[in-house]
């Protein structure tokens, strides 16, 4: 079974992570358009084991436990399916650029 995890939320979008056995298998980022759709981006995580029959029930479960408002039936709703693996973690540092030698104008 996958629980779903919510990891950020802004005003027109959202970003959930699936986890199975304690594990992370994908991420979605959805967009909600101004026109009343929304778009998804689902990345299954290549090492988790995910096949290609699997995808249309997985796209189901999001449509109807995270979006009610939208559906793929309707037409309001649209995914892109890719599959990756995570490389890490990259945030920006906080440090002052005359640290490092930049060079004055």
């Amino acid at each position: 079974m996958l629980i779903w995890k919510r990891t950020l939320r802004t005003s027109s979008s959202e970003r959930f992570l699936a986890q199975k056995d304690g594990k992370d298998v994908a991420a979605v980022d959805l967009h909600y358009l101004p026109n009343g759709t929304a778009a998804r981006t689902v990345i299954l995580l290549a090492d988790t084991g995910w096949n290609e029959a699997e995808v249309p029930a997985l796209l189901k479960t999001l449509d109807e436990d995270l979006l009610p408002d939208v559906d793929l039936e309707r037409g309001s709703l649209m995914f892109t399916v890719v599959r990756g693996e995570v490389l890490g973690d990259f945030e920006a540092s906080h440090h002052d650029p005359a640290e490092k030698g930049a060079a004055n104008t």
